[in-house]
């Protein structure tokens, strides 16, 4: 009897018992299953335990069990520019063989633990490299003013700060004294 390191009850872990080995077989599903955690780059990621709504396609192929699949995951985090919440979801792609036996496998390859197969690091590998690295709240988001950090988009074009020349700054200090003399 072969004792299996992956457990059967864990939600990314997925059975092929039906698939046997015959070449060809195959079989569709489509479940929701819990974001893994820490599921993120920079300023946004998949929020822990949040639907993943999967639709796969696992076909037996000569060397393995070929898995192709489309996955529609929700997104938080915030904006770049102005610091905002925001949500979002986006649509991965994956296509991964699982094999049958080390000697057909290569180094960085996946194999199959018995007649199960885990899903989560392939669903993770394309999920992170979809992330935005940089997710903003709209193309057009202004930001925050350098200056003071108010949202440019609530403070208005008018929104403008006196720049003085760092060359003539100790000069300014000598006009406003002056004022002062004249007030006194």
């Amino acid at each position: 009897m072969t004792l299996h390191s992956l457990d059967p009850r864990a939600p990314w872990v997925i059975s092929t018992h039906d698939l046997g080995r015959r070449p060809g077989s195959m079989r569709r599903s489509s479940p929701v299953l819990p974001a893994p955690v820490d599921l993120a780059v920079g300023m946004i990621g998949v929020p822990k335990d949040a639907d993943v709504e999967l639709d796969i396609r696992l076909e037996a192929v000569m060397e393995g069990v070929l898995v192709t699949g489309t996955a529609r995951v929700p997104l938080a985090g915030e904006c770049s520019r102005c610091l905002d919440p925001l949500t979002s979801e986006i649509e991965v792609d994956f296509q991964e063989l699982y094999f049958y036996s080390a000697e057909d496998a290569g180094e960085d390859d996946l194999l199959l633990d018995g007649e199960l197969l885990d899903l989560e690091p392939v669903f993770r590998d394309a999920v992170v490299l979809a992330l935005p690295l940089i997710p903003v709240c709209g193309e057009d988001c202004p930001g925050l003013c350098a200056e003071c950090g108010v949202k440019l988009a609530e403070a208005g074009e008018d929104h403008r700060h006196e720049k003085i020349d760092a060359r003539w700054a100790t000069l300014q200090g000598l006009v406003e004294d002056n004022k002062d003399d004249q007030e006194g």
